[in-house]
């Protein structure tokens, strides 16, 4: 006789939303290394997340080489430089100069996350005529990986300032992967159930029944 699911009481439900609500976009990292097998256990969640087919297209890179982050820190401080003139003359252009919006530098990991667009696993079921499901499961994957993190008092940054042909030549990898994320992986220095846009007065976050619609 199989066993069943596992029973999800109240005390879980709570914890669950718990993790949910701490969950940070982090931009300021404490230089404690990650261990080795917190990271290995994190992606390994990832990777129990649902696909489209079970193509399982997630591909994850390690950025390692010093020399490879540093360039990669360079490109997305040129990238924000260039997104810092939309608000030129606005009253947000001093409020985004002030954002710290990578921590490229400072993450004792840096993750970058494609989506290999041909994957071999799937055989192509459910993607005829979307073939984005395959970046939708990737995106499911991250999240996985980032609440999977946080139970470990791991904090991760999506870094989304970037061009990303450039990030995939930077890391030459294959033509058909294309970039979902470079995520920093992290400590963070400080933790806040607020999110830090909202602290620093960029944007709140608004109430959900004003994004669910019946039909």
């Amino acid at each position: 006789m199989s066993e069943g699911p596992p029973a999800f009481d109240a005390a879980f439900q709570a914890r669950f939303v718990d993790v949910l609500r701490w969950r940070r976009d982090v931009r300021h990292f404490d230089p404690r290394a990650v261990a080795e097998a917190d990271l290995r256990d994190i992606l390994h969640c990832a990777a129990l997340v649902p696909s489209v087919g079970n193509a399982q297209p997630w591909r994850f890179v390690r950025v390692r080489t010093p020399a490879l982050r540093a360039a990669l820190a360079a490109h997305v401080d040129a990238q924000n430089a260039k997104a810092a003139a939309r608000y030129t003359g606005t009253d947000r252009h001093d409020r985004y100069r002030a954002l710290k919006l990578h921590g490229l530098r400072e993450a004792p990991e840096v993750l970058a996350v494609f989506c290999d667009e041909r994957p071999a696993a799937g055989h192509g079921l459910g993607i005829a005529t979307m073939p984005e499901m395959l970046r939708y499961s990737c995106a499911m994957a991250i999240h996985t990986l980032w609440l999977s993190a946080r139970l470990r008092g791991i904090g991760m940054g999506w870094v989304s300032i970037v061009d990303p042909h450039a990030v995939r030549t930077l890391l030459d990898v294959p033509t058909q992967w294309s970039l979902i994320a470079l995520l920093c992986v992290g400590y963070p220095s400080e933790d806040s159930l607020t999110p830090e846009l909202e602290r620093r007065g960029w944007q709140a976050r608004e109430p959900v029944d004003d994004r669910i619609f019946e039909r």
